[in-house]
């Protein structure tokens, strides 16, 4: 994509810090009211390698099982609103995607070839509710699948504006199905999720933890990963915080990326998320 912005390293770490400010938020709302997140992915990397950012990350990452996750929505409200704001397809129509951001307020900062989208935007960290999968492994690559598509029902709003040709076209054809029937869908494997389950759990609206990185993984493990790395936690310090991850977060991440601990060469050092417009507003960082 040609209308593609880079940060400067300065902007790069302003930003992390304004996510900071975030994830303090997430946190000290989580801690009132006893519900249980992890931090994961990146962020989980970074606190067990750097004990704060990669510093080349570009934003932050928190697990939550579905039923935390709802009872977190329920508070929502006493977020400080002049530091963010949460934002999923409930509280904002316009955003199709099937987990949350917590936005910080006043700023902006919108992904390459996603321009046309109508939600608000601005600096953000995920907040992404986990799933119960079947125990069943046929059933999970059947329900694996299903998310595949409905993934791209979704991702066709971008892909019939981003791509070229044929997939354009098919892109513009998935684009006709409502964005309401997908999310009708999640909410039937959504109702199946209680954190009291010894089932295994995923993300329904990305790909499989298990097979995103690491393609190695057995086969009876790429489709969910165990519920115990959420359930039990301790606390990690993060840039001078401390926020809670998986408890044995050698094994989740080894799962996830394998060697976590072996940094990658210098030319990919760099943020994953391409973007084509952001500004910093009246943050006060």
């Amino acid at each position: 994509m040609n209308n593609t912005k880079k940060m400067t390293k300065e902007e790069l770490r302003r930003m992390q810090l304004l996510e900071l400010d975030m994830m303090v938020e997430v946190d000290r709302i989580c801690r009132k009211y006893n519900i249980n997140y992890a931090i994961y992915g990146g962020t989980l990397i970074g606190a067990v390698r750097h004990k704060g950012f990669i510093p080349w990350d570009d934003d932050m990452d928190i697990a939550m099982l579905r039923e935390d996750y709802e009872r977190f929505k329920e508070h929502i409200d006493e977020l400080n609103p002049e530091i963010c704001y949460f934002q999923d397809h409930e509280t904002d129509p316009n955003y199709i995607w099937g987990y949350a951001k917590v936005r910080r307020t006043g700023t902006r900062f919108v992904r390459a070839g996603q321009e046309h989208l109508k939600y608000r935007n601005g600096m953000f960290i995920d907040i992404e509710p986990m799933d119960d999968v079947p125990k069943s492994l046929l059933l999970q690559m059947l329900m694996d699948f299903d998310l595949f598509l409905l993934r791209k029902i979704l991702w066709a709003r971008v892909g019939c504006v981003t791509e070229r040709g044929l997939t354009k076209m098919v892109y513009k054809i998935l684009s006709m199905i409502p964005v309401e029937y997908v999310f009708a869908r999640y909410k039937g494997y959504e109702r199946k999720s209680t954190n009291s389950s010894d089932n295994n759990i995923r993300i329904l609206a990305l790909p499989s933890l298990g097979k995103c990185y690491v393609k190695t993984n057995q086969i009876s493990k790429r489709f969910g990963f165990p519920k115990k790395w959420i359930l039990e936690r301790k606390e990690y310090d993060f840039e001078g915080y401390k926020f809670y991850g998986p408890k044995d977060a050698d094994d989740f991440l080894r799962y996830q990326f394998n060697d976590y601990m072996k940094l990658p060469p210098v030319d990919k050092r760099e943020p994953m998320v391409l973007i084509s417009d952001y500004d910093f507003g009246d943050s006060n960082q």
